[in-house]
């Protein structure tokens, strides 16, 4: 059984999913910035699920990021599902961030899920099946998080450009907006954030949802 892989999968929301796909009996593939982030994700999915594979990249390294993709595949074969969880968050009010600033956050935030996207999506669309998820949040912009929100109105638009481009050849690509702070024990929490990673991936066609909204309630 081919299986997910996680982009991000740090000690919130990109654990989370990661343990959330393992638990289903998935091997999982986690991707993370740093060895010692990457290491801790695969032990953790290690106890839950059959098999984790980790691997180093920064996402807004292209070549990296694309030698991590493709060295999982040749451990695990091509994955059912890939979710794409890197995100550079920050407050920023208006001009505070240097152009540079803001291009190094929108690289993290948007270029980097397409990157993954372009590069796993194609193989997808030829075998008729498989899941692009990316994590999603500001529902409304915040003068206070200016890159932030710059980035996930990128996302939204990235996910309706994916979804014309794959989605016919039966890629169900789809965003999970977060609409808060997550943390553990909270309406929050990044285990209950992760259902809905598990529920898009295993909606039925004619049920796919593009995006769906965690606002605590």
């Amino acid at each position: 059984m081919s299986g997910a892989v996680v982009i991000g999968a740090g000690p919130g929301i990109g654990q989370a999913v990661a343990r959330r796909f393992a638990k289903e009996g998935l091997p999982v593939g986690v991707i993370a910035r740093t060895e010692a982030t990457a290491t801790a994700a695969a032990e953790a999915v290690g106890r839950i699920g059959p098999r984790a594979v980790a691997r180093t990249a920064d996402s807004t390294d292209e070549t990296a990021l694309r030698i991590a993709l493709d060295a999982i595949a040749d451990e695990l074969g091509p994955p059912d599902v890939v979710v794409y969880n890197a995100a550079l968050i920050r407050p920023d009010t208006p001009g505070e961030l240097s152009a540079r600033a803001h291009l190094d956050a929108w690289a993290v935030n948007v270029v980097g899920a397409l990157t993954a996207a372009a590069h796993v999506a194609p193989a997808m669309a030829s075998r008729g099946s498989g899941t692009f998820l990316v994590t999603g949040g500001m529902p409304e912009p915040k003068r206070e998080y200016v890159s932030l929100s710059l980035g996930k109105a990128g996302v939204r638009t990235l996910v309706a450009l994916l979804d014309q481009e794959y989605g016919p050849s039966g890629v169900h690509v789809a965003s999970v907006t977060v609409d808060g702070p997550v943390a553990p024990g909270t309406a929050f929490d990044p285990e209950h954030i992760a259902e809905h990673y598990w529920r898009l991936h295993t909606q039925p066609r004619h049920a796919w949802q593009q995006e769906i909204v965690h606002d605590g309630r």
